[in-house]
């Protein structure tokens, strides 16, 4: 039987374990830096950083849905953003990755957002289909930027005089 739960602190390393997966499956194994003790603080904060729901399939967790809250200007209202979205592979194909995004749905809905956005890699095209046939418009025209480490820290030092 699927369940999805909220996740708490003491899940920490379920969810540590999700994000290193993802991120060799995005190719990207090397760029994890957070630790489960991190993860376990932030989700004991006061206010935290994120939520995260666990999918369960017979008690076993198979998947995660990590979000927090967005603000649009435009609608004068909040937003869900899905930083992240994964499956085992073993649990593929069974309901598990729509029950977690209906999830999040909901909750976008109970808290009143405007919307519920995520971003997805470009040579993705299994995702896609799969967004597109739960009515997700994936948006051609947007593409996400970012600033991190040194780069952030060179945007966020102060200007020369001569600049």
């Amino acid at each position: 039987m699927l369940e999805i739960r909220a996740a708490t602190a003491s899940d920490a390393e379920t969810i540590l374990s999700f994000v290193r997966e993802l991120a060799e499956y995005e190719r990207q194994p090397e760029a994890v830096q957070v630790d489960a003790e991190t993860l376990q603080a932030q989700l004991n904060a006061p206010q935290p950083p994120f939520e995260c729901l666990l999918a369960e399939l017979d008690g076993a967790a198979v998947g995660f849905a990590l979000f927090f809250h967005s603000y649009s200007t435009w609608r004068g209202k909040r937003g869900v953003w899905l930083e992240d979205l994964f499956v085992l592979p073993s649990a593929r194909r069974r309901g598990v990755g729509a029950a977690l995004l209906r999830r999040v749905a909901q909750i976008a809905c109970e808290r009143d957002c405007a919307r519920f956005e995520w971003a997805v890699l470009d040579w993705n095209e299994t995702a896609m289909r799969f967004y597109r046939k739960l009515g997700a418009d994936v948006i051609g025209e947007w593409r996400l930027c970012r600033v991190a480490d040194a780069g952030l820290a060179q945007l966020g030092a102060e200007p020369e005089a001569n600049d």
